[in-house]
């Protein structure tokens, strides 16, 4: 008897171990955020795991500029993680043209994206969906409250009141209107033409008119922007030229200037700093009643490797991923990187509540040089950048900058 119950339970014993490590499946993710680390061991993947008993997950990040090689050498070599961070547009696009991450468009989840949040990290008939959205970044101006106090000005809705704002700013003196520089050239096509041109060439509307080749750069409504961003320079102050993206960073956050055209990523760095009360708006629309557009650019997606062997748990950590929980626990982390499903979430910082509030006003598009157009040489996103500091510096009129623009474009991309 003794030695039939010993058999017994050490049979037991060994069907229970034996379920135990069946049940256990470590997913592991790719990453270029190392510096979210914290936030994906101490938050994120606890909250996951604690719903889904069974899984484990790590998060094993690269330095940002060795990611993309880095990742592609592991995808190669059959070694890449279960789950997969996503760049947005060609970078993860190329991944799944070659075969490396799975479509994903069977996961009933993904009806919780829009088709703007979506378009990311979709081929380009919109056929196949590789990656979840997790967040974007939102375009505006950020400005010192405290300043506006002192002058007696208000946060401007037309570009009427944003002109005569900036005028009495600059009439009074004690700050520098417009906290921008032109050295690093991106930050005036980023957070310049791509901030206010949603509003000239009415978002989606325009950018998808433009990549059928139903509209030109030499459209009024794409040289418009240029010739607005050309006002801009008499209220960047002295030597704006020479002035670096860090430079700007530091000016405003020590409160030498009362406003900065920015992207909702500067939040978490800026609370840090700034020692005032920091407001936001959003671009101004050239009138009144007008309909508002702004730049809610997707940022952040997660995909899975298509040669997984943990298939079904990576897909149960991504529709946890495009759940609200997750959505709540990312925005609130990382206040500026606003999550992209449709569900509302409740946002705890000021400063990111003021930005995504305005999607409940406005039109939400991407910025124009980001999917497809860029593919070729000359590269439009970078030409932008050039033709957006020359607007500014007057070193070309509106008229010609565009023309160049769209002669390049035309060189390569045939709609």
């Amino acid at each position: 008897m003794n030695k039939a119950f010993c058999t017994a339970a050490l049979s037991g014993a060994l069907l229970f171990a034996g379920s135990a490590m069946a049940a256990d499946v470590t997913i592991t993710i790719e990453s270029w955020r190392n510096d979210d680390l914290a936030l994906w061991q101490d938050k994120i993947i606890p909250a996951f795991e604690s719903e889904n008993p069974g899984i484990k997950v790590e998060f094993t990040p690269s330095a940002p500029t060795e990611y993309n090689a880095a990742l592609n050498s592991k995808l190669e070599a059959g070694s890449a993680g279960d789950l997969i961070t996503c760049r947005p547009f060609d970078a993860s696009l190329a991944l799944f043209d070659a075969g490396h991450l799975a479509d994903l468009d069977d996961m009933e989840s993904m009806s919780n994206f829009s088709d703007v949040a979506k378009s990311a990290w979709q081929t380009d008939d919109g056929s196949a969906s590789f990656c979840v959205p997790m967040a974007s970044v939102i375009h505006g101006f950020i400005y010192n409250k405290d300043a506006f106090k002192e002058i007696g000005v208000e946060a401007p809705t037309t570009e009427e009141e944003f002109f005569a704002v900036l005028e009495k700013i600059k009439a009074e003196g004690s700050y520098i209107p417009l906290v921008m520089g032109t050295n690093d050239q991106w930050e005036a096509a980023t957070m310049g033409y791509n901030n206010i041109g949603p509003n000239y060439w009415k978002g989606e509307e325009g950018r998808l008119a433009l990549l059928k080749g139903e509209q030109k750069l030499t459209d009024e409504q794409w040289v418009a922007p240029y010739a607005t961003l050309a006002k801009w320079g008499a209220y960047m102050g002295d030597g704006y030229e020479a002035q670096t993206y860090p430079d700007s960073q530091n000016m405003f956050t020590l409160g030498r200037g009362a406003i900065y055209p920015a992207g909702s990523w500067e939040i978490s760095g800026f609370n840090e700093q700034a020692d005032f009360e920091m407001g936001a708006f959003k671009p101004p629309v050239k009138a009144n009643g007008d309909t508002c557009y702004i730049s809610d650019h997707t940022d952040i997606g997660l995909g899975m490797n298509a040669a997984s062997k943990n298939a079904d748990a990576a897909k149960k950590f991504l529709s946890w991923v495009a759940s609200p929980t997750f959505a709540s626990i990312f925005g609130n982390a990382l206040p500026g990187f606003f999550p992209l499903s449709s569900a509302p979430v409740e946002l705890d910082d000021a400063l990111a509540k003021e930005f995504v509030s305005w999607r409940g006003e406005c039109e939400s598009t991407i910025r124009s040089t980001y999917q497809i157009l860029s593919r070729g040489t000359p590269n439009l996103e970078n030409d932008t950048w050039g033709a957006s500091v020359a607007a500014i510096k007057g070193a070309g009129t509106p008229e010609e900058l565009s023309k160049k623009l769209q002669e390049g474009l035309d060189s390569w991309y045939k709609p």
